[in-house]
């Protein structure tokens, strides 16, 4: 029972770090979506604690928000010493969630009809505690609207006329509320609002993109700036983008958006910006892990699909910069044989096992393997090859070997894996990695489910602590 709940648990904690329930190269929204819920009723149903310590973990937004879904809509079955702690984990991550996505949760318990006092009370102090109550009022206002008619709370001060009062139009005093009020007749304070918002009436008054973009750009978020670019160069406006503070991956994932030509114009920039990103992911483990072997997969599977466009690609560039900061001597090794990680791009088959067998031979004392885990050059390849190594090589296992999977597996409700003789672990952002590296153990069989309790025990006291 104790190797079932381990098990069960890792490939919950994988599920829940990769899949968003949004199509991949292998597989649809549909499969993903069902296979993903299925999941986590089964967590919930065997192992509740555990699935609310989750919420302490580096999953993904997405799984974040389904499981306090799930906590608040079956409070009735925690004892009161669950609720306690889950309410203290729901609060703490709520906080670290982006507002959108909270308020959005907060609407599908609204649909839901999900309204107990716990609910109530989460999103009541949910609300209270966010910092600027007016910028939420205007840029998130029918959220804001529902979750405090659900939660049965009233806005204090001038919020409750500006939400609930159909056409009202009087002066306000707080600056950002009179700044919506004047833009609905007045060009100029349009560009006092969030962009989201400002969007919206530069459409009504017909302003022009580029003078809107070009107006708009001091208001622009790090994100917003990315998703604008394109069309503010193509209109003529300059939006511009401070590289060297944007997160490794999706800085990976912005440069692979980038056309061939551009990437060679800027390489240096780009390339700087890369190294910078993942010296800071780094940290104080930068040169700690000595000879660093890694396989990256940049065959045509690695395109992702419509909705994560060239999401498993940019996981393993990301992984590439950062795996040669953790290193002291560090060898890249694409299936696709290229050397110019800049250029990378999705082509080809899938020659895992060859790669394998050329890492090897550099005799690291890491091996990484960035992949889908779909080895098809020949199949099967990489894990007979791991295989005859862990036994006749290297069975003392002094090389430390990962297997680490950007792309979920509706069919296995896990993450594809190549090999038992290597454990395999769901990264989604490669500033992880270190941790899904020492986390990687649970998967192996050395560390039992009693290790594994100590583990969730301790990173939610961590987390708590840290908020």
């Amino acid at each position: 029972m104790d190797a079932l709940t381990a098990d069960d648990m890792m490939m919950f904690i994988n599920a829940a770090t990769t899949s968003t329930a949004q199509g991949e190269f292998h597989g649809g929204a549909a499969d993903q979506r069902l296979s993903l819920d299925f999941l986590h009723d089964y967590v919930i149903g065997n192992y509740r604690d555990l699935y609310a310590a989750a919420l302490a973990l580096d999953i993904n937004d997405h799984n974040a928000a389904l499981i306090v879904r799930k906590l608040l809509e079956t409070t009735g079955d925690a004892t009161e010493e669950q609720r306690r702690v889950e309410g203290a984990l729901i609060a703490r991550r709520l906080r670290l969630l982006p507002p959108q996505r909270v308020y959005d949760l907060f609407g599908v318990l609204r649909r839901a009809r999900v309204n107990n006092r716990r609910t109530r009370a989460i999103i009541r102090d949910w609300v209270a505690a966010r910092p600027d109550p007016a910028f939420d009022a205007v840029k998130y206002r029918t959220g804001l609207k529902r979750a405090l008619r659900h939660a049965h709370v009233a806005p204090a001060g001038e919020l409750a006329p500006f939400l609930f009062t159909t056409g009202h139009r009087r002066r306000y005093d707080t600056p950002l509320l009179e700044t919506w009020r004047r833009a609905h007749y007045e060009q100029a304070s349009v560009y006092g609002l969030p962009y989201t918002v400002a969007e919206g009436f530069a459409a009504k008054h017909g302003i022009d993109r580029a003078t809107f973009l070009k107006r708009i750009e001091p208001r622009l978020t790090k994100l917003e700036r990315l998703r604008v670019q394109g069309a503010a160069r193509r209109g003529g406006a300059d939006v511009a983008i401070d590289l060297g503070s944007m997160p490794l991956t999706r800085l990976a994932s912005y440069v692979l958006s980038l056309p061939m030509t551009e990437r060679v114009e800027r390489r240096d920039e780009l390339t700087d910006a890369l190294r910078a990103a993942a010296v800071r992911a780094a940290g104080r483990a930068a040169g700690a892990w000595g000879r660093v072997a890694a396989v990256l997969d940049d065959s045509f599977s690695a395109s992702g699909s419509a909705q994560k466009r060239r999401r498993p690609l940019a996981v393993a560039l990301a992984c590439h910069h950062l795996l040669a900061e953790l290193a002291s001597e560090y060898v890249p090794l694409w299936t696709s044989g290229r050397t110019d990680a800049l250029l990378a791009h999705p082509y080809g088959m899938t020659p895992l096992g060859e790669r394998v067998l050329d890492a090897l031979e550099h005799a690291p004392d890491r091996l990484l393997i960035v992949s889908d885990g779909w080895d098809n050059a020949p199949y099967g390849l990489a894990a007979e090859v791991l295989r005859v190594w862990r036994t006749r090589l290297d069975p003392e296992r002094r090389v430390v070997a990962v297997h680490l999977n950007p792309v979920y597996d509706a069919v296995d409700f896990d993450v594809k894996r190549l090999a038992r003789a290597v454990p395999t672990v769901g990264v989604r952002d490669a500033e992880d990695v270190p941790a899904l590296v020492e986390f990687a153990r649970f998967t192996e069989g050395r560390a039992g489910v009693a290790d594994l309790r100590a583990h969730f025990d301790d990173r939610v006291a961590r987390f708590l602590e840290e908020g």
